[in-house]
């Protein structure tokens, strides 16, 4: 049956647009329930046997939600629990239209089997099908298409012979207009948290109901603590006008009365405006946008040096904000004050369900109790539970609800449970979901785009390939590896020069542009290694195995296409000097020899005795290596230093009992000279065919300012460094040196890498500046790790198309797009950093649990003005020493920033100066263990502690290399 909407339209030309609209409706679209006999369906999605019990519907039932009860009671329909659920196309089409994550969720639901989740497509239905009346709106249009399909379903349902049980449908709705009319057609109806409530032996999933408007106002106080915010037209006219500015409010971790908004400028350029006091902050929450309103500039005040944890028992409602906020009242020097402003109102809300854990209320019997994020620049969030006795210890979700103007704390409600506190799976579920790196399992989706097994490699393949497998190629990685995205191969020319290839796993062959493993891959953005685990950019059978350039040596698989692999190839002939006469890029088939680690590389190029094509090709390799790592710092490269740790986990506890900084070998530099020749050369390529829309990586120069930390602590020693350009810098770092003070050149590099800016990925034609300032490289892009990284993958898709080995596809052309997924990457990468740094600072916390105190050398790495930090080689571990404890009456101390230096009592600390320290886990806060570092020598009376007495130790753990 056919329905048409004809309607006219003004077009811009001012002429009159006749246009029709065609609406297909059928009797052919099945209800989806196993107990119905009249639908000719082959499968179904609805069980006969319902198996929910509630005490205000005995009876088995179906439940068919409203739009917003999806929209806000998400994290209670995806509880288990809630099963057999009518999912209306016109509530799928209005969730669609306002929150894309929450489809997102609403659809995984269908497609999971045991939700038994089912779509009824009422809009196209002969029998639920309704026009909009006119005058009616479109939401009142719905919410009658709604109670239509409903009852539609509940006819139905009583005329199938097979239902003598009596299944029916029960409507759920917070909108009192529409229960009141579906009460009045006879529907069996009931608000969300009424049914919810009324579940016999669900009672947590009370606590994961959100708030109603109503549940807010009786959880607030009568006082208005906070200015009402301004509505969206008044913003947007404010913001035109300039009387407010727009920008990301950015909460302090160390002081939660305090916050800085980033106002996007012209260009790069961004002004930062200091918030400060409960009033001006005004409700904002981290990473919210916001409009604000600068104060007059005699109320601008400097950001304060009090750090404040918003600790303890809840602050009342009517607390006086004055007495809450006197310690930020110190008058500030003019120089140092700050533009500052207030909050005039939220822009876009950037909640996301937040880890942390509860504060137990301390009156008996109340299910009102506060919870602290995890992350400190979150506030504190009200929350009912009925479960606080089996939740506190544990590590748990809740997501904010709202932020009325007369509660001193959001509201919020519970959503799911992650663990213990402390245990090690749990907080590394907490460490993935708070850096937002995506980590669950691959969807059907996505999973079915991977090639079908056995996989071989067809004549197709090979048409734009060259085959080189008769090459010596080999891997040479860190041990443990099984995501080998790399290879090499050298070998001598009948002319006397040397032919040098990199030959990297050809993901892009794999993954093609647009299908659900591109889009998921783009999302992830990288691959993420964690202690003992990593969280995979692509499925396991390409990142460990068909992309993975293993060799057949480590392989237990029969089949012989397992040793042969498709890569893309970067290979130039040199002569003995290492300079390139000729460069060569095409995809091939490769045939890896051997895997290796960089210690058995090692070996053999040492090995005198062995001279076979493999020991050879490595010779070959690390002696070009070395005069293309002297080339590369003679024009400038830095060579810096980071202390990189690395743990021995016990075989069975997989708890870290050993730890050390880890060894770099002159394989570790020959592998990371070629991968630089190939990014570079790559990188060239792309710009040469493409100049607006090849995707390059940047490292900029850090300002002047940065290097001054670094200056001041090698005049300490009176070693002076230039830093007016990268070669500059990296030649004064190598004279740099103290006599009878080994390390000191160590730790100069590792201060200089702390001044470093981030490098970041952009797009060639939204940029102009493409230098790489650390490799002194004047453009570098990203080609050798596809199997780990996003980037890579677009980069190969680019180098494909300029040789001609692959088509293009609009995406790839378009600079805009790219500039997006450049930002995406950016963040993915920056986000996996911290998780990373997360991860080692967890697992350095495990280790030192079962350790007890220990006393271990150190050097001062910086001095602030109440602590030094300090640096402890053997562990590669950064802690701090504080002088102003808590618990005792504070020494005497006198900070000069020129310096710096911190003199306390009678002794000054310069950066650098040797020390020895105490390290200890301190885990009296569960949620925010750290490690605690006191003073043993110098011996400073009042200050430093004992040494402790150190027990030898009886059985050494076996280390698991």
């Amino acid at each position: 049956m056919l329905k048409s909407k004809t309607f006219v339209k003004k077009t811009r030309s001012g002429g009159v647009m006749k246009i029709v609209r065609e609406h297909y409706l059928r009797d052919d679209i099945w209800c989806g329930s196993e107990a119905c006999t009249e639908c000719k369906q082959e499968s179904t999605v609805l069980q006969k046997d319902t198996c929910i019990e509630s005490s205000l519907c005995s009876y088995p039932h179906y439940l068919i939600p409203d739009t917003n009860v999806v929209l806000h009671q998400i994290d209670v329909l995806e509880d288990p629990v809630i099963r057999n659920v009518i999912v209306l196309q016109t509530v799928l089409q209005e969730v669609r239209h306002r929150s894309a994550p929450i489809y997102k969720r609403l659809k995984d639901m269908i497609h999971e089997k045991e939700k038994h989740f089912y779509t009824f497509t009422n809009e196209h239905h002969r029998d639920t099908f309704i026009e909009r009346e006119p005058g009616e709106s479109a939401n009142d249009r719905n919410d009658r298409a709604i109670r239509m399909a409903a009852k539609w379903y509940s006819q139905h349902l009583k005329t199938s012979e097979s239902n003598p049980d009596g299944l029916k449908v029960v409507l759920l709705t917070n909108d009192q207009g529409n229960k009141q009319k579906a009460e009045e057609s006879g529907l069996l109806v009931h608000k969300c948290e009424e049914y919810i409530k009324s579940l016999i032996a669900n009672p947590e999933l009370v606590d994961r109901l959100a708030l109603s408007s109503d549940d807010k106002n009786e959880i607030t106080s009568n006082k208005v603590l906070f200015p009402e915010h301004l509505p969206l037209s008044k913003i947007q006219a404010g913001i035109k006008s300039g009387s407010f500015l727009q920008g990301t409010f950015r909460a302090s971790r160390d002081n939660y009365l305090e916050a800085t908004v980033f106002v996007q400028g012209e260009g790069e350029d961004t002004t930062e405006v200091l918030i400060q006091g409960l009033q001006n902050l005004n409700r904002a929450v981290h990473q919210d946008v916001v409009a604000l309103q600068l104060l007059p500039q005699n109320q601008w005040v400097a950001p304060s040096s009090v750090v404040l944890q918003d600790e303890g028992a809840a602050k009342d409602d009517n607390v006086e904000e004055e007495e809450e906020e006197k310690v930020l009242r110190i008058s500030a020097a003019e120089a140092a004050r700050k533009p500052t402003g207030k909050i005039v109102g939220i822009i876009k809300r950037n909640w996301r369900p937040f880890c942390g854990m509860l504060n137990v209320s301390q009156i008996k019997e109340s299910t009102r109790h506060l919870f602290t994020p995890a992350d400190r620049r979150i506030p504190r969030i009200r929350i009912e539970t009925r479960q606080a006795s089996t939740l506190a210890g544990q590590r748990i979700m809740v997501a904010i609800d709202g932020w009325p103007k007369d509660s001193r704390y959001p509201n919020g409600h519970f959503v799911r449970s992650l663990g213990s506190a402390g245990e090690k799976e749990t907080e590394q579920e907490v460490l993935l979901l708070e850096h937002d790196v995506p980590h669950q399992a691959f969807s059907q989706a996505v999973l079915s785009f991977l090639p079908k097994m056995p996989w071989a490699i067809t004549p197709e393949d090979m048409v734009k390939r060259q085959d080189l497998r008769q090459l010596t190629v080999c891997s040479v990685d860190p041990p443990g590896c099984t995501d080998i995205d790399d290879a090499l191969h050298c070998r001598e020319l009948e002319n006397g020069n040397l032919e040098v290839g990199v030959h990297i796993a050809d993901v892009s062959h794999f993954i093609r542009p647009g299908n659900a493993l591109d889009k998921e891959a783009a999302n992830r953005g990288t691959t993420v290694y964690l202690c003992g685990k990593r969280i995979d950019m692509v499925p396991e059978l390409l990142s460990s195995n068909l992309c993975s350039l293993r060799s057949n040596v480590d392989r237990c698989l029969s089949h012989h296409f397992s040793f042969i692999r498709l890569a893309f190839s970067c290979i130039w002939e040199m002569n003995h000097e290492a300079e390139i006469l000729k460069t060569q890029f095409t995809k091939s088939v490769i045939n890896s020899k051997s895997s290796m680690t960089y210690a058995e590389a090692q070996m053999r190029i040492d090995d005198t005795t062995k001279n076979d094509d493999i020991t050879k090709s490595l010779r070959g390799l690390n002696k070009l290596a070395k005069i293309l790592k002297r080339q590369r710092i003679q024009k400038g490269a830095l060579t810096l230093s980071s202390l990189e740790v690395r743990f021995h986990m016990d075989s069975e506890t997989h708890d870290p009992i050993d730890l050390q900084t880890k060894e770099l070998m002159e394989t570790n530099s020959m592998v990371e000279e070629f991968m630089l020749l190939a990014n570079i050369s790559v990188a060239q390529k792309i710009y040469d065919e493409f100049s607006e829309c090849a995707l390059l990586r940047k490292h900029p120069a850090p300002p002047p300012s940065n290097y001054d930390i670094l200056l001041k602590a090698a005049k300490s020693k009176e070693v002076e460094i230039h830093t007016d350009s990268a070669k500059a810098l990296a030649d004064s770092l190598d004279v740099a040196r103290v006599d009878g003070f080994p390390y000191f050149n160590t730790l100069l590099r590792i201060l200089a890498t702390r001044c470093m800016m981030q490098a970041v990925y952009f797009c060639s034609g939204m940029d102009s500046d493409f230098h790489h300032y650390g490799l002194a490289s004047p453009i570098y892009t990203h080609f050798t790790s596809p199997i780990r990284r996003y980037a890579d993958i677009i980069v190969h898709r680019l180098l494909a198309v300029a040789i001609g080995a692959d088509g293009t596809y609009p995406d790839l052309m378009d600079k805009h797009k790219q500039s997006a997924l450049c930002n995406n990457l950016n963040y993915r990468h920056k986000m996996a950093q911290y998780a990373q740094r997360a991860s080692v600072a967890f697992h350095t916390q495990l280790f030192f649990k079962s350790r007890g105190i220990l006393n271990e050398e150190g050097f001062v790495l910086f001095v602030r003005k109440n602590a030094i930090i300090v640096l402890i080689p053997k562990f590669g571990l950064e802690g701090t020493v504080f002088f102003d404890p808590k618990d005792k009456t504070a020494p005497s101390l006198v900070f000069d920033e020129e310096g710096p230096t911190l003199k306390v009592e009678e002794h000054t600390f310069h950066i650098f100066d040797k020390v020895k320290v105490t390290i200890s886990l301190d885990d009296s806060n569960i949620q925010h263990q750290k490690i605690r570092m006191a003073l043993t020598d110098p011996v400073i009376p009042g200050v430093s502690v004992p040494v402790p007495d150190t027990e030898p130790q009886t059985k050494k753990p076996r280390l698991d290399r």
